[in-house]
């Protein structure tokens, strides 16, 4: 698997219009794709900063008619690298986005991160992208 490559990250919607608005309109992705499956009712929305075939994307799945889901506590979060955690924050939170961690060095560390909800309570967190390829280092 040395030249395999990360497409995307699927995550379950309980309303897709929000969903493509808040990563579209919020988060300044692109809706690139919408694939509906009437047989079997759901509908498929992938999302990113450019284009599948340059870099990973998120897979926004809606199954007709279920409107909320349980989390649990496994998954994570998103991670997203920005060039101005601070700017971007400001941004965010001016299009109506909900950050839930400001911006800031990580705790015992230099590394700048921040939090965003998205409307379905998925976690994304924002790194600089002086530090997103290092991980969260001091």
């Amino acid at each position: 698997m040395a030249n395999g490559r990360i497409l995307h990250t699927m995550i379950r919607v309980g309303d897709l219009d929000r969903a493509i608005a808040f990563y579209t309109e919020v988060m300044g992705m692109t809706l690139l794709r919408t694939n509906e499956n009437k047989e079997y009712e759901y509908t498929l929305a992938f999302v990113g900063y450019g284009d599948e075939s340059q870099g990973s994307v998120i897979e926004l799945t809606y199954n007709w008619g279920k409107d909320s889901y349980d989390q649990g506590n496994a998954f994570g979060h998103i991670a997203i690298g920005v060039g101005d955690i601070y700017s971007t924050c400001e941004a965010i939170r001016a299009a109506g986005g909900n950050i839930t961690r400001e911006p800031g060095p990580v705790k015992g560390g230099t590394t700048e991160i921040a939090f965003v909800r998205d409307p379905d309570g998925y976690a994304i967190e924002l790194i600089q992208n002086k530090s997103a390829s290092a991980g969260l280092e001091g």
